[in-house]
């Protein structure tokens, strides 16, 4: 991994350094905040920064926020300065560090975030098969297309292909394209000079240049216009980029890896989806079961979240009692990892026995957690052309039977299909618009249509 240390800590920055450097990490060093973010601006990667405590941190996360830059930061200090690490995770650091470093909790912090990006639980046969096509494909450089439901995780499949490539050693750079607005993706992407376009102050270098010896993931690549699909189509067969307000062209040598949650085939029909870049992007294809379809992975997966999130909260970590158990295995969630991932959050903060008790596990009982992907209710969610046409908003009744459709317009249906899903998501925007299938742009525009409509809308 790729380690930044930020700040000079009198001296322990050089043995923190050296610790993470014997733990097998790459460390680059930086005297403040501005040196940082200049650096990861340019495409100095790294994966993990610890920061000096002193340092302007709520200065450097909002920099990096604004240059959607993805860097987790850990505050270090001398001592046990409660306070100061107290105002450090206010700022946004993930964890504080005291110092001087010990080499067991420096060689935590790194294996915790090597582990946050690439567990991987595959008892399933289903996801054995998977496991075994990406261990015979990773050693090469195909582009790799990567298909599944929402929440399938297709970002953790593909962080294992990169490490266990020839190119583990380089960065692994994710772009959401789905999350980035349109006037901005190809900046993301390519980079830009200063002064190209308002609000370019400095020069930036794009994704593919980061990526460059790695991997780079363009995450829900058919959310890309059409009209940057031909660069990024050119990007990847001539191996060359130009930044926004250049003339020159940079070579680069970067792996592509790219994900899906729809048909492409139908969305190159639909003409929303380039050909040609369908089949540049499909050397290999792995598609990801749902989660129904590997079910001896689903306690697995629900115990490992109910750890992790009873460590998060700093609550005692309980096993799923049994009866948990059976209500979890049959349930048959639309949301996938993501959703058993959110519901064993909740599980945690509710439950009140020794066990986790089945009254905490809150399973959603809406129409929509009861239709398959390709159900006629997931339909419905794709029209972006609905109008509201009701005034109130009503409740409806058995929301598990088709009976409780009836007399409800198109509409009213959607709209509460897409609440009871930002619910679930505990307001998480872009995880509720993968869940249903649309962009994360058509959801915000819905929400402020409910929101003019007097509507209450999740806090996000």
């Amino acid at each position: 991994m790729r380690l930044m240390i930020v700040g000079q800590l009198e001296g322990y920055i050089g043995m923190a350094g050296k610790i993470a450097l014997q733990r097998g990490a790459k460390v680059i060093h930086c005297e403040d905040v501005v040196e940082a973010v200049g650096a990861l601006r340019n495409g100095k990667g790294a994966d993990l920064a610890m920061v000096d405590v002193k340092l302007p941190i709520a200065e450097m996360v909002k920099k990096l926020a604004d240059d959607r830059i993805h860097v987790p930061i850990v505050a270090c200090g001398i001592g046990n300065d409660t306070r100061a690490a107290v105002k450090a995770i206010e700022a946004g650091a993930k964890e504080y560090v005291p110092l001087p470093p010990d080499a067991d909790l420096i060689a935590a912090v790194l294996e915790a975030v090597v582990q946050e990006n690439n567990s991987t639980i595959a008892n399933d046969p289903a996801m054995k098969r998977v496991l075994q096509l990406a261990d015979r494909i990773a050693p090469s450089d195909a582009t790799i297309l990567i298909t599944g439901e929402s929440g399938t995780g297709k970002e953790v499949i593909s962080r294992y292909v990169h490490e266990k490539s020839k190119r583990s050693g380089g960065p692994f750079i994710a772009v959401n394209c789905a999350a980035i607005p349109e006037n901005l993706l190809e900046s993301e992407l390519f980079g830009h000079e200063k002064g190209s376009f308002t609000g370019a102050t400095g020069r930036r270098i794009g994704k593919f240049e980061e990526a460059n010896g790695g991997t780079l993931l363009l995450d829900e690549v058919t959310e890309m216009p059409i009209q940057l699909q031909a660069k990024l189509l050119r990007a990847i067969q001539e191996k060359e980029v130009t930044r926004i307000g250049s003339n020159d062209v940079v070579k680069i040598d970067t792996r592509i890896l790219a994900t899906s949650n729809r048909n492409l085939e139908k969305s190159v029909q639909n003409g929303e989806f380039r050909e040609d870049l369908y089949f540049r992007l499909n050397v290999v294809m792995i598609e990801l079961p749902a989660l129904r379809d590997r079910p001896s992975d689903i306690m697995p997966l629900a115990q490992l979240f109910a750890d992790k999130f009873a460590e998060e909260n700093g609550v005692e970590a309980k096993k799923i009692s049994k009866e948990g158990q059976v209500k979890l295995q049959s349930y048959a969630r639309r949301g996938n990892i993501r959703e058993l991932e959110n519901t064993m959050h909740r599980a945690v903060l509710m439950a009140i026995e020794p066990e986790i008790e089945p009254e905490a596990i809150h399973l959603s009982d809406s129409a929509f957690s009861k239709q398959s992907s390709s159900g006629a209710v997931a339909a419905v969610v794709s029209t972006e052309t609905v109008t509201e046409t009701s005034e109130s908003v009503p409740t409806v009744q058995n929301p598990g039977g088709v009976e409780g459709l009836v007399g409800q317009t198109i509409a009213d249906v959607e709209r509460q299909m897409i609440l009871n899903t930002l619910d679930h998501c505990l307001g998480n925007r872009t995880h509720a618009a993968k869940v249903l299938g649309i962009s994360i742009r058509t959801l915000r525009n819905k929400l402020n249509i409910y929101k003019d409509s007097g509507i209450e809308v999740p806090a996000a």
